[in-house]
C-alpha cells in the first residue's frame, strides 16, 4: 500500500442530522476513500438560516457529526437567493469564511484538496489551496457544467478560474468528461465513476420483502427515486402510469426534495391505479424497495451518472431511464433495461406495457445488471481506489 496521506475534503451537499438522505452519494465516497490510505478532513459549507420557513432547517444543522468513518464539519456561510442572480455572492462568502474555519480547526497540513463540487466548493478552497501550496481536486456530477451557460456571469468567471487552478477535474459519466473539455485541457478531466455495494441489498429475500410490504405476488410494482422535479420528468412518469391499460400496477415514489412534492402527492391519489408517496427514506428502507420492485423508472431529462441506476444494478432490478446523459453508458439497451427519449411519456407507457407482461425477460435484465455492476467494477471501493490513484499523481506532479 502507498504512503498515507492527509486530504482536506469539502462538500456543500452532504448529509447532516436534519437533512439525513440528502446527496448520500457523496458520504459514501467520502467514507470509502478516507477507508483507505487516505486520511480525510471534511468540511460542510451550511447556509445560515432563519428559525423558521423553507430553509428553517440549514439551522438546526449542528456544529460536528459523526458520518461514517470520518466527523463532518459544518461551518456556516451566506447563501444567497435568488440563485440566478447571487450565486457569486454564495461562493465569494464560502470562500471569505471556510478556509478560515479550515485553518482554525485543522492541525495537519494538508497533501491535497479535494471536493464534491467544482462549484461552490472548489471554488471557496482556492485561498486555501494558493496560500500552502496544494493541488486542488474538484468532482463534476453534471449540475455545475451542464448548467453553465444558466448561471449569471459572475460565477461563470468563477467557475472557470477554479477549473484554471484545479489539477484534475473528476467527472461520473464519459458524457460529462466531454462537456468538461469546453472549459479545461483533456489532460486534466478524468471520468471517475461512483457505485454501490451489492451485498447490502437483499436479494435473495425478494418474495419474503414484497410480502412484508404488503404487494401482492402478481403487482407489477414500478419505483420512483429521486428528487420531486421537473427535470426529473416527474410529469412524466404520472401521465405514462396513467395511461397504462392494466390492473395490476403500484406506483411508489421515493424523493427527498423538490417543489412538486405536494403536486404529485395530490396527483398520486387521482391515479387510475394505486401509489404510494415515500419522503427521506433511510437508505435500509429504500433498498427493501428497490429489491422489491419490478422496474425502476427513471425519466428523467438530463443526468450524470444518477445512483439511483446502480442502486437498481446492485438490486437485481431493470430500468427503464431516459436516454440522457451518462444513462447509456450504464444501461446496455434491451439487455439491463431499456432507453426511452426524455419528455416522451407515450413511448414510457408503450415499454412499460410490454416489459410487464413479459416477467421473465424482466428478471433477465435485473441479472444482467447486476452482472454488468460487477464485471465494470462499479462499486465504492473501486471508486476509492481511482480517486486515490488521483490524488497520489497530482501530489507527485504539483
Amino acid at each position: 500500500m502507498s504512503d498515507a496521506y492527509d486530504v482536506l475534503a469539502c462538500c456543500i451537499h452532504h448529509q447532516s442530522h436534519p437533512l439525513q438522505v440528502r446527496s448520500p452519494f457523496n458520504h459514501r465516497s467520502f467514507d470509502a476513500i478516507n477507508r483507505t490510505h487516505a486520511d480525510l478532513d471534511v468540511v460542510v459549507p451550511t447556509p445560515f438560516a432563519p428559525p423558521v420557513g423553507p430553509f428553517s432547517e440549514y439551522s438546526r444543522v449542528p456544529d460536528t457529526e459523526r458520518w461514517g468513518s470520518y466527523v463532518a464539519h459544518y461551518p456556516r456561510f451566506l447563501y444567497m437567493i435568488p440563485k440566478r442572480r447571487f450565486y457569486h455572492v454564495s461562493g465569494d462568502s464560502l470562500q471569505r469564511r471556510v478556509p478560515r474555519y479550515v485553518e482554525r480547526t485543522f492541525d495537519t497540513p494538508h497533501d491535497v484538496v479535494h471536493t464534491s463540487d467544482i462549484y461552490l466548493d472548489g471554488y471557496g478552497l482556492l485561498p486555501y489551496c494558493r496560500a500552502h501550496d496544494l493541488p486542488l481536486v474538484v468532482t463534476s456530477h453534471a449540475v455545475d457544467l451542464h448548467n453553465f451557460d444558466s448561471f449569471n456571469e459572475q460565477a461563470q468567471r468563477r467557475i472557470r478560474e477554479t477549473i484554471e487552478y484545479a489539477a484534475r477535474i473528476l467527472v461520473v459519466s464519459d458524457e460529462l468528461a466531454g462537456v468538461a473539455r469546453r472549459f479545461a485541457p483533456a489532460s486534466k478531466v478524468r471520468t471517475v465513476p461512483i457505485g454501490e455495494d451489492p451485498s447490502k441489498f437483499p436479494t435473495d429475500r425478494r418474495a419474503a420483502i414484497r410480502t412484508e410490504l404488503g404487494i401482492d405476488p402478481d403487482t407489477k410494482l414500478l419505483l420512483y427515486v429521486g428528487a420531486y422535479t421537473e427535470q426529473k420528468g416527474v410529469k412524466e412518469l404520472v401521465e405514462a402510469v396513467d395511461a397504462l391499460d392494466r390492473e395490476d400496477v403500484l406506483l411508489v415514489t421515493v424523493g427527498h426534495e423538490g417543489d412538486l412534492r405536494w403536486w404529485l402527492l395530490d396527483r398520486l391519489g387521482e391515479l387510475s391505479h394505486p401509489a404510494r408517496s415515500q419522503w427521506r427514506l433511510d437508505p435500509m428502507a429504500l433498498r427493501r424497495w428497490q429489491v422489491a420492485a419490478d422496474v425502476v423508472v427513471h425519466p428523467s431529462w438530463t443526468e450524470g451518472r444518477p445512483t439511483v441506476v446502480y442502486e437498481a444494478m446492485a438490486a437485481k432490478t431493470p430500468v427503464v431511464a431516459s436516454a440522457v446523459g451518462g444513462i447509456p453508458e450504464m444501461v446496455v439497451d434491451g439487455e439491463t433495461g431499456v432507453l426511452t427519449p426524455p419528455r416522451d411519456p407515450a413511448t414510457l407507457t408503450r415499454v412499460l406495457e410490454e416489459l410487464l407482461d413479459d416477467p421473465e425477460r424482466l428478471r433477465a435484465m435485473g441479472e444482467a445488471g447486476h452482472r454488468r455492476l460487477l464485471d465494470e467494477n462499479w462499486t465504492w471501493s473501486a471508486h476509492a481506489e481511482r480517486v486515490t490513484d488521483v490524488h497520489e499523481a497530482v501530489m507527485a506532479e504539483w
